[in-house]
């Protein structure tokens, strides 16, 4: 598997085996830490008091206005490790769920982008091969001398078709592992060829079957109404032989099957007399390749593509047709949010703490909310657009909040709460209009902070 597709590169993934362990190590660190930073606390308090045994009344003053500022710091110590651990595996989860999203668009378009460039079926235009003598020279050593040695070669040249009447008819149908389309061809080319040389009479045409074909059948080369057989098992230059200002025609038919794409490749000729029309017997047809088609014809079942080109056009893209897929928009986008959400929560959850009397189990409750919410957004989002899906899951996590209030104006207070610093952060990640939309919840969350403390418009009621 290709490793852009495996996840976001440095972000940690609880499923694996190895970061856990590597986690689990950093969180030993960490303890260990924390017991050296509390002994050392230990030891200057011992120390502080040890230096003041012999002024009682500086000692008594500075260890106990140590002490009130040590109790109100252990108060709200239990609320700090609680927003701590919330945070911390909040993050380990959205990081996984990041990765796991990101893999699982990866794939996606991995998918699309295998039925639009994958396997196909590509025709190249037959060739008209001649052969010429052509002279050249050589030096070589003959008795300890040089010596200059002219001769002749055989040297390959092509002649461009004079036309080139072809007609393709495509139908589509699933493998037997359903997996991917296939394209089953049904092949039929006129071609025409002139001899505008003077000298040569001897020519081969060279028409190999399509490149990347799982099946071909009844492939078939005729000149007129004879038809040409082949000398050697895989060789497709048929020999024949045109006077000069003589013209000759060609048919080539064949049924082929293969991945789902067919293009026409001119191979560096110069098309004259070209038309090609390509057939699709399927919904969802699209011509492959910037060439725009000269005709679209559509009844609803059946697109025919056709291309003309009158006199000498060099066409340097391949001419096709291919099943279009609906286009793959707005990626990265749950798994840039899960990274902010921990940021996100820390907002909503600071909000709640200046407005409302937040108990230990109000806030576990609270952080479990928010991380299910953006669980159930993240697998939801894959079936249905994400503005939409968060629309939904934000009508449950506001009549879920309304329970943090003991009364009327409290739960309103938690709602406005949860709607700036929640809903309509979350929403702006997920809309174009991203920076407006968080201005406008920041601004939110302010002018709420300021009515509730400064001016006293919603009443002491809420803070009990």
């Amino acid at each position: 598997m290709n490793e852009n597709t495996q996840g976001i590169p440095g972000l940690p993934d609880i499923t694996h085996p190895v970061e856990l362990m590597e986690f689990g190590n950093q969180v030993i660190k960490a303890s260990l830490i924390l017991v050296i930073l509390v002994l050392m606390l230990g030891i200057v308090m011992a120390l502080v008091n040890f230096s003041l045994r012999r002024h009682q009344t500086t000692q008594n003053l500075v260890i106990n206005d140590w002490l009130q500022n040590y109790s109100q710091w252990l108060r709200g110590l239990p609320h700090i490790t609680l927003l701590l651990i919330i945070l911390i595996g909040g993050f380990f989860l959205c990081s996984t769920l990041g990765n796991r999203y990101h893999h699982w668009e990866q794939a996606k378009i991995a998918k699309v982008a295998e039925s639009v460039a994958g396997e196909r079926l590509e025709q190249i235009a037959p060739q008209i091969r001649y052969t010429v003598q052509q002279p050249y020279s050589y030096t070589t050593r003959v008795k300890d001398k040089i010596v200059k040695v002219n001769d002749t070669q055989t040297v390959s040249r092509f002649l461009n078709l004079a036309g080139s009447q072809i007609q393709v008819k495509i139908d589509q149908t699933v493998d037997v592992r359903g997996r991917s389309t296939v394209y089953q061809i049904d092949y039929n080319a006129n071609y025409k060829v002139v001899n505008q040389l003077q000298n040569i009479s001897q020519f081969f045409f060279e028409a190999p079957p399509p490149q990347g074909y799982s099946l071909l059948a009844s492939y078939q080369v005729e000149r007129g109404k004879s038809k040409l057989l082949q000398r050697n098992p895989g060789d497709y230059g048929f020999p024949f032989r045109l006077e000069p200002g003589e013209e000759a025609n060609f048919r080539v038919t064949y049924q082929a099957q293969g991945g789902p794409r067919w293009i026409y490749k001119a191979g560096g000729q110069l098309l004259s007399n070209f038309r090609l029309d390509a057939i699709a017997n399927f919904q969802g047809a699209n011509f492959a390749s910037g060439i725009v088609p000269n005709q679209i014809q559509n009844d609803g079942k059946i697109t025919q593509f056709t291309w003309i080109f009158e006199d000498n056009v060099s066409v340097r893209n391949p001419l096709g047709v291919f099943t279009d897929t609906e286009p793959i928009q707005h990626t990265g986008i749950i798994p840039h949010l899960l990274l902010l959400a921990p940021g996100l929560f820390l907002w909503w959850i600071l909000l709640l703490y200046l407005s409302l009397p937040m108990h230990l189990k109000n806030v576990a409750i609270a952080g479990g909310i928010f991380f299910a919410c953006l669980l159930a957004l993240t697998y939801l989002s894959r079936w249905i657009a994400p503005p939409v899906a968060w629309s939904l899951i934000a009508l449950i996590l506001l009549s879920l909040t309304w329970g943090l209030g003991s009364h009327r104006r409290a739960s309103l207070a938690a709602i406005i709460c949860t709607i700036a610093g929640a809903v309509i952060p979350i929403f702006g990640l997920l809309i174009p209009f991203t920076g407006l939309t968080l201005s406008l919840a920041g601004l939110l969350s302010a002018t709420w902070l300021a009515v509730r403390h400064w001016y006293g418009w919603w009443g002491d009621g809420v803070m009990r």
